[in-house]
């Protein structure tokens, strides 16, 4: 069986090796390893569908079925961007039960691009002895991997934030770093950010045939026809700079209301960085005055007083954090709870350790 399936292409590589047929394909694969596998069956199967599985960061994790052919548009649009094309040579270091690895493997099989499949770790393997154009990393493998991102010209990062400490470690790699704003509904991004360079904006560029606008909420709404038949109304507060650029400011559901004065998280949490190193975040918890008080969860263990004093001075001293915007109080817990693919459970953290109570 010679590889005329519009889902595979001829020049596709995995791990140096290529393919006489869809048959030869998928017994290395299975190999390799039982998801790989899986993942390609799925693919190269007569189905008009994938399924995909959301992160459950933001709620109940769940699996919805995308079209084939609304993957390739997102494919497509990708490859275009980044002006990749067959025999392009990638690393991929992403989990492949998550959208992002799953996806990623996808575009290299339907490209034609050279893969490197490597373990999904913190630290990703990158030879030496290679150069990629272009790879996909979450904050935390793209900061254990600074020292190898010489062998790599183009780099997406998502699946959480990058802290500004990162971004300034970023500003004399040669890598072109970009952050990237999507979801499981939009088969990955819908719009990127360069972060590093020249190049580095504040704001996400949508891809191709992509529309935004606002809902009432100033919440981000996405309308990609070719890779969703619905309008997708997220949670996302954005300001929109144009039709086609957009400020990614934080989620509706971690709006804090206090005292009348609405807070965003992500917003405040972006200054805190420069004073914490540890994980943290902050969130509203129950008040009589106020309806809800702003406080500071700390991964860690409880911290000396002489210690939390200090990061107390530490925050009334962050000037650009208006004193509403200061928490009124900070807990040390540890661990904080998080999904599979690591992003942090913020409210379920809160329950577990009895910050607030149980829903």
């Amino acid at each position: 069986m010679k590889l005329t399936n519009h889902l595979l292409h001829k020049d596709f590589r995995l791990n140096g090796r290529s393919f006489t047929s869809k048959i030869d394909l998928l017994r290395h694969a299975e190999s390799i390893s039982i998801p790989l596998h899986s993942v390609i069956e799925e693919w190269l199967s007569d189905t008009p569908t994938i399924e995909l599985k959301t992160s459950g960061s933001t709620g109940k994790a769940k699996v919805i079925q995308v079209e084939k052919q609304q993957v390739i548009h997102s494919i497509k649009a990708t490859s275009s961007y980044f002006d990749l094309s067959s025999g392009s040579k990638v690393l991929h270091c992403l989990p492949l039960q998550y959208v992002a690895g799953k996806i990623m493997l996808l575009r290299a099989i339907n490209m034609g691009w050279e893969l490197d499949l490597v373990s999904p770790t913190s630290n990703p393997e990158i030879q030496p002895d290679k150069t990629y154009d272009f790879a996909a990393m979450v904050p935390l493998q793209l900061e254990n991997s600074l020292l190898h991102l010489k062998f790599i010209n183009k780099l997406i990062v998502g699946g959480g934030a990058v802290s500004n400490a990162l971004k300034d470690k970023l500003s004399n790699v040669d890598c072109q770093v970009f952050e990237t704003y999507g979801m499981t509904e939009t088969i990955t991004h819908i719009a990127v950010k360069p972060i590093n360079h020249v190049h580095a904006e504040s704001y996400f560029m949508v891809l191709p045939n992509v529309e935004i606008f606002t809902d009432e909420r100033n919440c981000l709404v996405i309308k990609a026809p070719k890779i969703s038949k619905e309008i997708i109304v997220t949670n996302d507060v954005v300001q929109l700079i144009s039709n086609c650029k957009f400020q990614w400011l934080g989620r509706f559901d971690n709006i804090i209301n206090s005292g009348g004065v609405k807070l965003n998280p992500e917003e405040i949490e972006s200054h805190l960085r420069s004073i914490l190193k540890e994980r943290f975040f902050v969130a509203g918890m129950p008040d009589r005055k106020l309806g809800e008080k702003l406080v500071l969860v700390v991964e860690g263990q409880p911290k000396s007083a002489e210690q939390k004093v200090q990061l107390i001075e530490k925050i009334k001293k962050l000037t650009i954090l208006h004193k509403y915007q200061k928490p009124k109080e900070i807990y040390f817990v540890e661990p904080f709870k998080e999904t599979t693919s690591g992003k942090i459970q913020r409210q379920l953290t809160l329950e577990v350790h009895d910050l607030v109570p149980k829903a």
